[in-house]
Formats: C-alpha cells, sequence, structure tokens
C-alpha cells in the first residue's frame, strides 16, 4: 500500500484513508473486483482515482451524468491529475483531443458514460490501449436503470470477459441487500468482493408528515434555516417552479432545477448553488447525483420518493460536514397513486414492476413507522442499531394504540398460509374475501379467514407496513414480495410481547424547532469548535475559495472542501510547507493555491500568529 499511500499524500493531499477506503484500494491492487457501498460524502472517488495513479496506464470510468463526470475531471485536474471526459457536452472536437491524449498515454483516467464505452468501435480501441483499471460509479444504476432506461449499463457485464485480468471496481452510497446482489451477479457474474460500510448518518434529523397544507408546511421548513443552503424536492417540473416563486416571495433565494429547462440555465443555478451561501435549490430527481456541497444544511421533499433508496440517497446530501441537518418529508394519498402508477408506467418486465412496488411498501413502512425512524431506515439496508434520539418519532411520539389483537390476528394469517404471500392475499383472507386464489389455496377455511372483517382494506395494509417497519414481519423484496415472520413476530403471536401501532388518521405531529442536533449528542470535531478569530478567518478564506472558483469556472468545493479550509483555519499556515501539511492539499494545490491563501492568512491576522 506504499504507493497509495504516497498517492493519497502527494496528490490528494491526506495524510491517512477513511474507514473503507484502504480496503478496497488493497483489493483492486491485488486484481481483485470491488464493489463498495459507501455513505453519501465518505470519499467513494477516492477508491478508485489512488489505484488509478498508483497502478499506472489508463483507467476508464463510467458515470451515467455529464455533469458529474466535469465535476470530477476538474477536480483532479486541479490536483495535477490528467484527466479527461469524452461525452455529449462537448464538442466533436474537445472529444477527438481527449481521445488523442488517451491514446499517447496522457491521460489517467477518462470518464464516460456507458452508451460511449459500451460501442464495438470504442471497446477495440481501448483493447489497444494499457487499461489497468475499470470504475463503474453510482453502480445502482445498474440495478435499477438496467432493464429498460439505460440498457448499456447492464451491457457492462461484458467487460470483465473482454478485459480478463483488468478489475472492476463497482461503486454506490445506495444499495440494499437485493441490489448489491443484482450489481454483483450482473456485472460480476458473483465473483466480486463485496465491502459495505455503515449507512447510519446520525447527524441528519429525520421527519415525516402528512400532507395538510404543503405550501405552509414547506414554507415553515424553510424558514426554520434562515440564510442556509437546503434542497427542496418536487416531483413535478410545474410544482417545481411554483415552489420556487413561492419561497423567494418569502425573501428566500430559492432556484428552481429540472430537466425542462434550458441546459445553461440548469447548470447556472447549479454552479450559483455550489458556490454561493444560502441558496435553496427546488429541484426536481434531475438534479442531486455527485453533488457535493458540505454545508447543505436541510433536504425537504414536499413529495413521495420513488424507494427508500432513492429517499436515503437524496437525503445524504445535507449535512456532509457532520454538522446538524434535517431531513424532512410530506406525503399523502396522491402520491402513492402517483407512485403506484409510475411503476405501472415503465417499461420493464412484470417481475421489476413486482419489486419496484415492495420497495414502494417499505418505504411507506418507514413514513408510517410507530417506533424510531432510523431504526427502520437502517434494518432496510440490514443494519441495526438501538432508537437514535434524533428523528420525530423520537424525539415527538406520535399517539400509539394497542394493536396486539390485530397483529396475531395478520400473524396468524401469514403462519397459517405458509408465510409466502403478499399483502394483498393476506387481506384477502383476513376480510374474508372469497377470490379464486383464496378458494384454491384452501384459505377460507383458516381460522384466520374473516377474522379482520371489521376493519377496512387499508387499515389492514397500515398495519401490516408498520408491523414490517418495526421487525415484526420481514418482506421479500427480491422475490414475489412474500410476507413471512421474524422470531420477534413469533414471540407476539405467542402472546410474549405487544404492539402499539399508529393510526392512520392520526396526522404525524410537526418536530420540534431544530435546537442542536436532537436527542443523540453530536460529536464535536476532534480539536474542538472553531474560536471567533478563526470563525473569521474561515469566512474569508470562503471568500477567496469563492473568488479562485469563480476564475475557474468551477464549483467552490473542487478549489478546497469545507473540511480543508476548516483545517486551515485551525492551522493558521505561514509557509508553504506549513500550508502542504493542511488536509486536502497535495502537490498540485499547493503549487497554484499557497501564495492567495496565505496571503489571505497573513492580511486576516495582521502579523498575529
Amino acid at each position: 500500500m506504499s504507493a497509495a499511500q504516497q498517492v493519497l499524500k502527494e496528490i490528494f493531499g491526506f495524510d491517512g484513508f477513511r474507514p473503507g477506503q484502504e480496503a478496497a484500494i488493497e483489493a483492486l491492487l491485488a486484481g481483485r473486483h470491488v464493489l463498495t457501498v459507501m455513505p453519501t460524502g465518505s470519499g467513494k472517488s477516492l477508491c478508485f482515482q489512488v489505484p488509478a495513479l498508483a497502478l499506472g496506464g489508463l483507467t476508464v470510468v463510467v458515470s451515467p451524468l455529464v455533469a458529474l463526470m466535469q465535476d470530477q475531471v476538474a477536480a483532479l485536474r486541479l490536483a495535477g491529475v490528467a484527466a479527461d471526459a469524452i461525452n455529449s457536452g462537448n464538442t466533436r472536437a474537445d472529444n477527438v483531443a481527449a481521445w488523442r491524449r488517451a491514446a499517447a498515454g496522457e491521460t489517467r483516467l477518462l470518464y464516460m458514460a456507458p452508451e460511449r464505452l459500451m460501442t464495438e468501435r470504442m471497446l477495440e480501441a481501448l483493447a489497444r490501449l494499457p487499461v489497468r483499471l475499470f470504475a463503474v460509479d453510482e453502480a445502482h444504476c445498474i440495478s435499477q436503470w438496467g432493464p429498460s432506461f439505460r440498457p448499456e449499463y447492464e451491457d457492462l457485464c461484458r467487460l470483465r470477459h473482454l478485459f480478463p485480468g483488468v478489475p472492476i471496481a463497482a461503486l454506490t452510497a445506495t444499495a440494499d441487500a437485493i441490489t448489491r446482489e443484482d450489481i454483483g451477479e450482473r456485472l460480476f457474474g458473483g465473483e466480486v468482493e463485496s465491502l459495505v460500510l455503515g449507512f447510519d448518518r446520525p447527524n441528519i434529523r429525520l421527519a415525516v408528515e402528512m400532507k395538510r397544507d404543503w405550501k405552509r408546511q414547506c414554507r415553515g421548513v424553510v424558514a426554520r434555516h434562515p440564510g442556509q443552503s437546503g434542497i427542496v424536492y418536487c416531483l413535478s417540473r410545474r410544482k417545481t417552479e411554483e415552489t420556487a416563486v413561492l419561497l423567494a416571495a418569502d425573501g428566500v433565494r430559492a432556484l428552481p432545477y429540472h430537466a425542462g429547462m434550458d441546459k445553461e440555465d440548469r447548470e447556472a443555478h447549479q454552479n450559483v448553488f455550489m458556490t454561493d451561501p444560502g441558496v435553496v435549490i427546488v429541484a426536481t430527481i434531475a438534479f442531486g447525483m455527485g453533488i457535493d456541497k458540505a454545508d447543505v444544511r436541510y433536504v425537504l421533499h414536499t413529495d413521495l420518493p420513488g424507494s427508500i433508496e432513492a429517499y436515503y440517497q437524496e437525503i445524504g446530501r445535507a449535512g456532509r460536514d457532520g454538522e446538524a441537518a434535517e431531513a424532512h418529508m410530506l406525503y399523502g394519498l396522491a402520491d402513492i397513486r402517483m407512485r403506484r402508477q409510475f411503476i405501472e408506467e415503465e417499461d420493464a418486465g412484470p417481475e421489476r414492476r413486482r419489486r419496484e412496488h415492495k420497495r414502494l411498501d417499505a418505504l411507506l413502512g418507514y413514513c408510517e413507522a410507530p417506533a424510531c425512524r432510523r431504526v427502520t431506515l437502517l434494518e432496510y439496508f440490514g443494519e441495526r442499531i438501538e432508537p437514535c434520539g434524533n428523528c420525530d418519532v423520537c424525539l415527538d411520539p406520535a399517539e400509539r394504540v394497542d394493536g396486539t389483537e390485530d397483529a396475531q390476528k395478520i400473524l396468524s394469517a401469514v403462519h397459517g398460509t405458509g408465510e409466502r404471500f403478499g399483502a394483498a392475499h393476506l387481506i384477502d383472507v383476513l376480510c374474508g374475501t372469497t377470490t379464486e386464489k383464496v378458494e384454491r389455496a384452501g384459505h377460507h377455511r383458516l381460522p384466520a379467514f374473516g377474522a379482520g372483517a371489521g376493519r377496512g382494506k387499508n387499515e389492514w395494509r397500515s398495519l401490516i407496513r408498520q408491523m414490517v417497519a418495526t421487525g415484526l414481519l420481514q418482506l421479500d423484496i427480491g422475490g414475489y414480495g412474500g410476507i413471512s415472520l421474524t422470531a420477534t413476530g413469533r414471540e407476539l403471536l405467542q402472546g410474549e410481547s405487544v404492539f402499539l401501532y399508529r393510526p392512520d388518521t392520526v396526522p404525524v405531529r410537526q418536530p420540534r424547532p431544530a435546537r442542536e442536533a436532537g436527542g443523540r449528542r453530536r460529536q464535536e470535531p476532534e480539536d474542538g469548535p472553531l474560536t471567533g478569530p478563526e470563525t473569521a478567518l474561515l469566512d474569508a478564506l470562503k471568500a477567496l475559495r469563492l473568488q479562485l472558483a469563480r476564475e475557474r469556472g468551477v464549483p467552490a468545493y473542487i478549489v478546497f472542501s469545507d473540511r480543508t479550509l476548516i483545517d486551515m483555519a485551525r492551522r493558521k499556515p505561514r509557509t508553504e510547507e506549513q500550508f502542504a501539511e493542511v488536509n486536502g492539499v497535495g502537490a498540485a494545490k499547493l503549487e497554484a493555491f499557497a501564495a492567495p491563501f496565505l496571503a489571505a492568512i497573513e492580511s486576516a491576522l495582521g502579523g498575529v500568529g
């Protein structure tokens, strides 16, 4: 690993690896395929960038979005790395020049979309070059987009046959167990080393509430964060525009972002959001992948997201600096109907549609969770924690009703039908609905048949979702949506515990105004908070960073991250040697930025150490 550590220090300016990075890099350097699942903001890119430079030759990076490629290439070039992108955002002349540099051996990392990479002409040309590594960024797209929207993602499975002996890295922040298994099979044929870090982001306070007056609720969340950066997600382009106007009328600097806008306007709005303080971007899901802004203080969903994976990835854009942040979601019955409709209208096979419906069920279970929301969220990804004390359910619990008897009816129906049927069939049994399927299976003769006739089907659906959310039932998302008992569920069926649920008719209470990070005490950085003079110095450094970024036409974080500026404000370097010791300052950035930043520090300190 000495070569990798040398690259890490000399190029990227870091003294040590973050959790998970070293294991991924070591595996790739040893020639093994790697699937890395790491939380947003944990440094996934270095997992392939460091071995790319340590291995030499050419590394090909598959990336889904032009903007994502451009940002990563700009960041690498500022670090002194020869990086290029070939994509539709460039002119033909620029793409030809980029290819010639790669063919001449001048380029270390070459970024491409899968559609451009997986052409016979490109694959044949690459076969003549010393390709040492492939990296598939945002690898969840293989599972979620492959079958229909981006078929070339599925075609990436050919790489391991066309380039035998060349390791492939697949990286994502968002993959449940089913998605991880899907990626492993499609891309690697099952021969892959999977590295999964914890999914918990304890600094993000979680809250969900039913829609009542969405405009008032939206304005209330934004008003809790005056002068702070935030992201507001809307389901439609029209609502995006409407919400941006609504917030602007309150004096908020809110900008819309959606696929229907001109490319130039979208890029301008994104650049303002990335470089200026206190900007709120109001966006569809077209915005966000690869966005690395450290000080986003809140993410608000004004509509139900598509799945828990999508929700997790979108809220992961908040609080990347480790400071307290908020993730707030509004949802209503109309959202659920629309999401169901989207799934049915998708150009995909019945098995995929069935799986997406079950994923939506899991998200609804999270929304209706009667106990700690973070426990429910992380259990979905296979991680178990104690109640967090930093979600609306922990901080301000809604009324819960004893539903032990009804839960036992559900558990009895699940057990009696063999633990392999989905919610719709179980509800038919409970309600005493005689369907062909119920009769064919003989389930009309079960004791549970008709035992729940006093409740409506929607009530039973909510109860089942809440029982899945609290770990009494297990949902087979990867198969046919069958529901089975857990050990905890068996205990309840035997009368050894109780089940408290939240009635649909009781709206989720509004969470208390944000004060700190919530019940779970937020850990301060190791060096403690900045002093008053250090905070003033940090403001001056941020102003300089913004100026330098605008001169270069790149987002501010590409010059230096907030973490680097905070370390700079603490260390107060006065010489180039001291500046080189700042976390995140590599050789190229030392040469490019030492003089202006040292001058700014000298000016701010006024000659005082």
